[in-house]
C-alpha cells in the first residue's frame, strides 16, 4: 500500500504577527519522530521536555511523569488524525510555555517519487530564541532589539548574537535540515549473518 501523506499546519498560539510554518509529513510518522520534525520546522533546538495533546489524552516521552500520559513513540499520527480540519497542540518547553496548534489541511497530500517525504513548503517569521521567557519575554526582548535606547538593548544583542531577525524565515535551509534528518534516522540494512 502506498505510503499517505499528510500537510500540516503549525502555530505558536499568543504570538502576533504569526509565527507559522506548513509542511509535510508521512501520515504514518510516529509521535516522537513528528516532535523531530516539529523541532526542525520551527527552529527549536530540542533542548526542553514536550508533549502532544491530541483529544483529552497526552503524549509524551516520559509517561510517566503525567497521570494519563502515553509514550509518544508508540503512536503513529494516521491513527490518531484522520479528518482534514482535525486539530491537535503540541507543548514544548513547560517552563517558557511555548504552545503551539496544529491542524490537518490534508490527508492525502500528493508527494511525487522525487520529492522527500518531509518537506516544508512555507511559513513566516523567527523562530523565539530558547529560554527567552515565554510571550512576555520573547516580547520584551524584540522591543529591546528595536530600541537601540533600551536598557536591555546591549545585553539581548550579545545574548543573541547579534543577528536575530525576527521576520526571517527560509524554508531551504528548514529543507536542508531536514533531508540530514531522514538520511540520519533512516533504517539501515543490516546483515544478520555476521560479516562477510
Amino acid at each position: 500500500m502506498k505510503e499517505r501523506f499528510y500537510l500540516l499546519e503549525i502555530e505558536l498560539i499568543d504570538i502576533e504577527p504569526s509565527i507559522w510554518r506548513r509542511f509535510v509529513v508521512p501520515a504514518g510518522i510516529t509521535l516522537d519522530r513528528l516532535h523531530d520534525v516539529i523541532q526542525i520546522v520551527m527552529g527549536w533546538t530540542d533542548s526542553h521536555l514536550h508533549e502532544f495533546t491530541i483529544g483529552k489524552k497526552c503524549y509524551t516521552e516520559y509517561p510517566e511523569s503525567k497521570e494519563d500520559g502515553l509514550e509518544c513513540g508508540k503512536y503513529r499520527l494516521g491513527d490518531l488524525i484522520k479528518q482534514k480540519g482535525g486539530e491537535f497542540f503540541y507543548h514544548y518547553d513547560f517552563g517558557d510555555g511555548w504552545k503551539h496548534r496544529l491542524v490537518l489541511e490534508e490527508n492525502r497530500y500528493p508527494v511525487s517519487t522525487s520529492e522527500a517525504e518531509l518537506m516544508c513548503l512555507e511559513g513566516e517569521r523567527a523562530c523565539p530564541p530558547e529560554d527567552v521567557g515565554g510571550v512576555p519575554g520573547y516580547f520584551e526582548f524584540c522591543n529591546a532589539l528595536k530600541d537601540p535606547n533600551h536598557e536591555e538593548h546591549k545585553s539581548f544583542m550579545e545574548w543573541s548574537g547579534g543577528d536575530y531577525d525576527s521576520e526571517r524565515f527560509d524554508s531551504e535551509s528548514v529543507n536542508w535540515e531536514l533531508m540530514k534528518y531522514l538520511r540520519w534516522s533512516r533504517d539501515r540494512y543490516q546483515n544478520r549473518g555476521g560479516v562477510e
